[in-house]
């Protein structure tokens, strides 16, 4: 896990500023490549993801010589690309089908089912399972608005509950956050996002009059005038248990576990084991008809695995440099709730919310002496009993609020983001491009709730 960045960040050369040009580049690619030149991108864009990556990776171990940043960041990485790949291939093969007219409020109800779903199986695991019944739902009448109310609701905010929802919350869990800090203190905003998008998702859905037909999706079941709901691949839900119930197994928190002890951290491959033999035995024993009846193929998840591989490696100059940039003396007046949220949230939308959450928590609690790599540090800080009282709870709320929201922002931001929109462009749906996400959707749409929830919750405090 990249948890030390600030620390590695010190102890390493610094890094000069035009090696954060890789990720932009790779990140401008993505905006641009699909809309300017889509049949070089698609040919193309495995090759260069992969490059840039490596480029930077390069640089990291031939011209510093640190070999610290590129491990932790493998680490993070095969981990991310593990999980999503065995959850992709575990979801592909359980069928639900919602034979019933699609109306606004049915919509509404699926997200929001959605969005408790995930605090059990993760924002990847809801999304994964519930996608495809979602477009198949509205089959003809799908557009690409409902994806990214989807990807708000479902694949982001829902999982602001518990540290199964959403990456930098279980991030904060291994490091000493108590398992239920989340339902306790971030109840209410949660609330707030949920109900807001899906008023916002109600009225934007009212006004679609069905005049678009999505051809790919003409697997869905006939409407027989009536509710209806089936469901096959019952076999999967065991193995889909299996895959998220191994995230536990981590060699920070549990201690028997077989493990490489480097730098300050726990290295172990018996999660990520685990995972795969649930996905191989998953796809293996998949039935044929749900395999089918999701049109499954490997397409998205290896757009996914490749994109990211290159998005991990550039971003580590960012992170870098960053976390040098805020840990500076001069800027430690202006460490404060408000700070935090919208430095969070900023980083957490254009780079990976996971190691910002622990780049930003490790920033908070140096500001009061308190170490995240001690448990008992972490306790303190989370429940406001340190010496600087529940100022550091606020904080903590606040990192937790941005990290997690901030990550529907754009299509990188969280790891299931670009999961549904690969299986969505899959089906036939023309996803938006990366600003046109950014402009059409997030800002006129999300940005107003994001700040709603920073004046009420992080600024007045009146929840």
């Amino acid at each position: 896990m990249l948890y030390n960045y600030i620390l590695l960040a010190q102890a390493q050369q610094a890094v000069p500023g035009f090696m954060i040009i890789p990720f932009l580049l790779l990140i401008s690619l993505i905006a641009s490549g699909p809309i300017f030149f889509g049949h070089f991108w698609e040919h193309n864009y495995k090759k260069i993801a992969v490059t840039l990556g490596l480029a930077v990776l390069a640089y990291y171990l031939f011209v510093l010589g640190d070999v610290h940043m590129p491990i932790h960041t493998l680490a993070e990485y095969f981990t991310f690309a593990v999980l999503l790949s065995s959850l992709y291939i575990a979801a592909g093969g359980i069928y639900i089908n919602v034979n019933a007219k699609a109306t606004p409020l049915i919509n509404v109800a699926m997200v929001a089912i959605g969005a408790v779903l995930a605090n059990f199986i993760g924002t990847t695991g809801a999304s994964l399972l519930l996608i495809r019944p979602f477009m198949r739902l509205n089959a003809h009448r799908l557009q690409p608005y409902q994806i990214i109310f989807f990807i708000f609701i479902v694949s982001n905010a829902g999982g602001l509950l518990t540290p199964l929802g959403d990456p930098p919350l279980f991030i904060g869990f291994i490091k000493g956050v108590p398992f239920f800090w989340t339902l306790q203190h971030l109840f209410m905003p949660w609330f707030m996002a949920i109900v807001l998008l899906c008023i916002m998702f109600y009225f934007v859905d009212r006004r679609n009059k069905g005049d678009q037909i999505i051809a790919d999706l003409d697997l869905a079941e006939p409407d027989s005038g009536k509710t209806e709901f089936s469901f096959k691949g019952r076999r999967n839900l065991l193995w889909l248990a299996v895959i998220i119930g191994a995230v536990f197994l981590d060699p920070n928190v549990i201690d028997a576990l077989p493990h490489i002890y480097y730098d300050g951290s726990k290295f172990s491959f018996v999660r990520e084991i685990i995972q795969l033999s649930a996905a191989f035995m998953c796809y293996r024993n998949s039935n044929k008809e749900a395999l089918a009846g999701n049109q499954f193929n490997f397409h998205p998840i290896l757009e996914v695995v490749f994109l990211f591989f290159g998005i991990f490696f550039t971003m580590m100059p960012a992170l870098q440099l960053s976390a040098e940039i805020a840990s500076s003396p001069a800027y430690s007046s202006y460490i404060t709730s408000n700070f935090l949220y919208w430095a969070t949230g900023s980083l957490s939308g254009f780079l990976d919310n996971a190691p910002t959450y622990a780049n930003f928590l490790s920033l908070a609690m140096a500001k009061f002496d308190l170490s995240q790599s001690s448990v008992e540090d972490v306790r303190q800080f989370a429940a406001g009993t340190s010496a600087a009282g529940m100022e550091t709870l606020i904080q903590l709320e606040a990192i937790s609020l941005a990290s997690v929201l901030f990550g529907a922002f754009t299509y990188i931001g969280n790891g299931p983001n670009f999961m549904v929109k690969a299986i969505a462009e899959s089906a036939g749906v023309k996803m938006p491009s990366f600003f046109g996400y950014v402009l059409r959707y997030s800002i006129p749409f999300l940005l107003p709730i994001l700040i709603l929830i920073w004046f009420f919750v992080v600024h007045l405090r009146v929840f």
